[in-house]
């Protein structure tokens, strides 16, 4: 189950969120994974992962926060990978 679906254009879209915690660092970050509900070719899948500007100390704290993203942002960052 995604963690969101939202539409852009005629297509809609999932949308997955992970922590990502790199070596040395104590911050966790917001990674966000874009996959298209139907595929415009067969066998051409469609989807992509990018961090979202988001840290925080512990996994918990960050998808709080991660909640509070509008719709409306996420779209903005589809299109802007898309264009």
């Amino acid at each position: 189950m995604s963690w969101r679906v939202i539409a852009h254009g005629d297509q809609v879209w999932h949308v997955d969120a992970v922590a990502e915690r790199r070596a040395n660092t104590a911050a966790w970050q917001l990674v966000l994974s874009f996959r298209a509900a139907s595929e415009p070719q067969p066998g051409r899948h469609r989807s992509f992962w990018t961090p979202y500007p988001l840290e925080a100390t512990s996994k918990s704290s960050l998808f709080i926060q991660a909640e509070r993203i509008p719709d409306t942002a996420l779209s903005q960052l589809l299109a802007e990978r898309l264009s």
